[in-house]
């Protein structure tokens, strides 16, 4: 068969592949210190879980509206208004199955070929790919360990041309974990302001945020930047609810408009049971994401403590999510581990630590940052203990 030819550049997933390599050592038997998923190691809280029964008890198990159900959009409006103070009508949301689906969502109805969109990097491995495959392309602009990993108001100013059709920002930052300062958004908005750029603002670890940070929806500037604004989030990662998808939009009516149209010719809806246990999340209490943002922490300042001590390494402190963002560069090209591995890029580092240390990483190459790989502590304190000793021996063996 003759394969599209946008579909034979897409590249899969790296943190899926990194996990896929981890997975076959696994499969042989051996013991895997594994960090490469973005995914809570948590249950999802029981009051969630036991919605969803009753969803199913209740008989809620055929074909919703596509844009989801009007219970589950008022749960977000009132979310959005208790957490953020923002006002949203429930024609300005689409549920989908995940936010991944969101963001192809709100691409595909605003791009095509020949527009631009810009993506600070390092960025989610998923968006470029995502750009790619409606056509436009992606422009990415670098970002510093120096600058906290935040994308600089007159960096956007520069990168808009007459093509460009979309700013895509994550806050906090897969894979980063920067959360960005408030000023520096409110920056970035009057640039969009200025320039009447479209943001797509990518929240899904807005819940993840540590001491000495503040999230700001980028909504939250005014009428005139909310006008250009598409929230992006959803109850994967806050709610340790990653297998359940739903995700959403906030969006200006027009937009959530084609949104749906365009999602009931893709999948007809989200899952029905997920939306009764999202909208459990979103109204129920909020003690289970505290107690997990606890935990989180906890690892977090672990890990970061531990990557201190190792002597060669550098990162940019995480403000939020789940990850450590750190450069190894200064140990390419030097014997490495008990077989003396030399390497020169950061895949080839992953590589070495799975196969020797048994240590599952993931490659900054894949995030556009050379040199840098990601570590996820959204795992138990045992591995992370365990897998930062053996990163620390391979590295100075």
């Amino acid at each position: 068969m003759r394969l599209s030819a946008t579909v034979q550049t897409l590249k899969p997933s790296a943190t899926i592949a990194a996990a896929a390599k981890a997975r076959e050592l696994k499969q042989k038997g051996v013991t895997v210190f594994e960090f490469t998923l973005g995914e809570p190691d948590f249950t999802t809280p029981a009051h969630i879980c036991d919605a969803a029964k009753e969803a199913m008890d209740a008989g809620h198990t055929h074909y919703t509206p596509a844009s989801g159900i009007p219970d589950l959009k008022k749960a977000i409006c009132a979310a959005y208004q208790r957490d953020y103070g923002l006002d949203y009508e429930p024609t300005q949301v689409v549920v989908s199955n995940g936010a991944k689906h969101s963001i192809h969502n709100v691409l595909t109805s605003l791009c095509g070929p020949g527009d631009e969109v810009i993506i600070p990097t390092p960025y989610w491995v998923s968006y470029s790919a995502l750009v790619e495959l409606t056509g436009a392309t992606p422009v990415l602009v670098p970002t510093t360990q120096e600058s906290g990993f935040c994308l600089q108001p007159e960096q956007f100013a520069t990168a808009v041309t007459d093509k460009t059709r979309l700013l895509m920002l994550n806050n906090p930052c897969n894979p980063t974990g920067a959360a960005y300062p408030v000023e520096t958004l409110e920056g970035l908005a009057r640039v969009a302001v200025e320039k009447q750029v479209p943001v797509l603002s990518d929240e899904i670890y807005e819940k993840l945020i540590y001491e000495g940070s503040e999230f700001r929806s980028f909504a939250s500037f005014g009428q005139d930047v909310k006008d250009l604004t598409i929230i992006v989030s959803g109850v994967s990662k806050a709610y340790a609810m990653t297998g359940w998808r739903i995700g959403w939009t906030l969006a200006p009516a027009d937009l959530t408009k084609t949104m749906n149209n365009l999602q009931s010719q893709e999948t007809s809806n989200p899952c029905s049971i997920s939306q009764f246990a999202a909208i459990a999340a979103l109204n129920g209490p909020q003690e289970c994401v505290t107690e997990m943002l606890e935990e989180f922490s906890k690892r977090r300042t672990y890990v970061l403590d531990r990557l201190r001590a190792i002597p060669g390494l550098s990162f940019a402190e995480p403000g939020g999510a789940f990850y450590a963002f750190f450069n190894v560069s200064s140990y390419f090209g030097k014997p490495l581990g008990q077989n003396g591995t030399v390497v020169d890029n950061a895949s080839d580092f992953c590589t070495a630590l799975l196969e020797e240390a048994h240590v599952g990483l993931v490659t900054g190459d894949a995030f556009g940052a050379p040199g840098y790989v990601r570590l996820s502590f959204a795992t138990d304190m045992q591995t992370i203990e365990t897998g930062l000793d053996r990163l620390a021996a391979f590295l100075n063996p």
